[in-house]
């Protein structure tokens, strides 16, 4: 039986356990993920999905926002996405432009862009010497494609992307994790 909270993308899942790269608590974003777009009834998971997430699971990632009436807005949003704002991404294929769009050879049920950002978010915490990705890389890593699905949702609810960059690469980290 497959690990249903597995990322299975790039070429780091030749080299072993792709859930032996993320924290626990990305783990559980991933799976969170997974639920909430099968829930959706999304063929994908995609960056929004991912975005929520991390909102939820994470006091980290939300200490990065400005106040916790900037999260409930996001939540709010992210909530809506099957009732309303976010319908027209039913049943479409996330393409940010950040990776080519590949009939084949994707990451299965992932979105192209999703994938991407999982790749983005171990290459972030590789650069900071941790052997596992956590969930502000990941937060960095969607952040970091402006034309991705979780950026749109930022952005309708009035969230500075780059002043959430600026704040996530200028912070000091603990070092190997």
């Amino acid at each position: 039986m497959q690990n249903r909270t597995a990322y299975s993308g790039g070429e780091r899942s030749a080299q072993g356990d792709p859930d032996s790269q993320l924290t626990v608590e990305l783990a559980s974003v991933v799976s969170a993920a997974r639920r909430r777009a099968t829930r959706d009834g999304d063929r994908q998971v995609d960056t929004a999905h991912l975005l929520h997430g991390l909102l939820e699971w994470d006091p980290a990632v939300r200490e990065v926002f400005d106040g916790g009436h900037q999260v409930a807005r996001l939540l709010g949003y992210l909530v809506q996405r099957s009732i309303g704002y976010g319908l027209q991404w039913h049943g479409t294929v996330e393409d940010s432009g950040a990776v080519p769009v590949v009939a084949e050879g994707g990451v299965p049920g992932w979105s192209p862009a999703a994938a991407a950002a999982m790749d983005g978010a171990l290459d972030r915490a590789h650069a900071r010497y941790a052997t596992r990705a956590d969930c502000l890389d990941l937060l960095a890593a969607l952040v970091d494609d402006p034309e991705s699905r979780a950026v749109e949702v930022l952005r309708r609810a009035s969230v500075d992307t780059n002043r959430i960059a600026a704040r996530l690469d200028g912070e000091q980290r603990p070092g190997p994790g």
